[in-house]
């Protein structure tokens, strides 16, 4: 069976997609570094660490309240701390996938 004619994943077909729009929008196509690689790896993994470190103090508030509104206030404010983490991780992926585009 020729290439073109095999069954293909919907994340192969969401992947082709994803390339033509980068092509007709003329994003370039150029693969990371693996120092990129690795430093992306890196920043993704501070976070994951942030993250749990922060579920498990956040727990530790929750097991000791009982009142309603400061459980309340601790929900949001992990909910923004995860938020912001996220965002600083975010951020330095982007700035780590243009450092050597430019």
């Amino acid at each position: 069976m020729p290439d073109h004619e095999k069954p293909r994943s919907a994340v192969e077909i969401a992947m082709e997609r994803l390339r033509q729009s980068d092509a007709e929008s003329g994003a370039p196509d150029r693969a990371l570094s693996d120092e990129q690689k690795a430093a992306i790896a890196e920043a993704r993994s501070v976070r994951a660490a942030k993250a749990a470190e922060l579920e498990i103090l956040h727990r530790s508030k929750m097991a000791s309240t009982f009142d309603p509104a400061d459980r309340q206030r601790f929900e949001d404010e992990y909910r923004d701390d995860i938020r912001r983490l996220s965002d600083e991780c975010d951020r330095k992926v982007r700035y780590i996938r243009r450092a050597e585009r430019d």
